[in-house]
């Protein structure tokens, strides 16, 4: 089963300037537990933005990317959507981002564990917005948390309609 994972603020923005627009420890932990000996499927900007380029550890990582000439250690490289569904057919796996990789995958995802962040800072990243879109239901949600002012929750969207692709 293909899960999606993100942080998104009040507006479904994930990024400003190829960072992230929030940094919470709760929410780095949480994704960590939730991702740990899991595959992980990311764009290449989103693995250029991570601590060094490098890949999250104790992950089996997977890189889309157009760019054929494209590798890295610790990453397996995909250039097109049907390589990676073929990858993870049989397997838990968690789309990680950035943006383009959402909108291409989250057809095919049976779910969205998004840490809703209630501030609304610059974005030039967006997550599409779920709680818009007729497929998917919020099917669960955490207590409100805060750090340094911001306000945060843990939330659980299913894909409801007749729309998760399957591979």
């Amino acid at each position: 089963m293909l899960t999606a994972i993100a942080a998104v603020s009040g507006n479904w923005g994930i990024g400003k300037d190829g960072d992230l627009l929030f940094n919470i420890p709760e929410d780095k932990k949480f994704f960590r537990r939730t991702t740990l000996n899991h595959t992980v499927i990311m764009g290449r900007k989103t693995l250029d933005s991570l601590p060094n380029g490098k890949p999250f550890k104790d992950r089996n990582n997977i890189v889309l990317s157009r760019n054929r000439n494209f590798s890295t250690d610790g990453v397996t490289v995909c250039h097109d959507l049907r390589e990676v569904l073929e990858i993870v057919k049989n397997e838990d796996a968690f789309v990680a981002g950035g943006g383009e990789i959402y909108r291409l995958m989250l057809p095919f995802c049976a779910k969205a564990i998004i840490t809703k962040v209630g501030s609304i800072p610059d974005a030039d990243t967006f997550f599409p917005d779920l709680d818009n879109d007729a497929n998917w239901v919020l099917t669960d949600q955490s207590e409100e948390f805060t750090y340094e002012g911001l306000t945060y929750r843990f939330c659980t969207y299913e894909n409801t309609g007749n729309e998760v692709l399957i591979y």
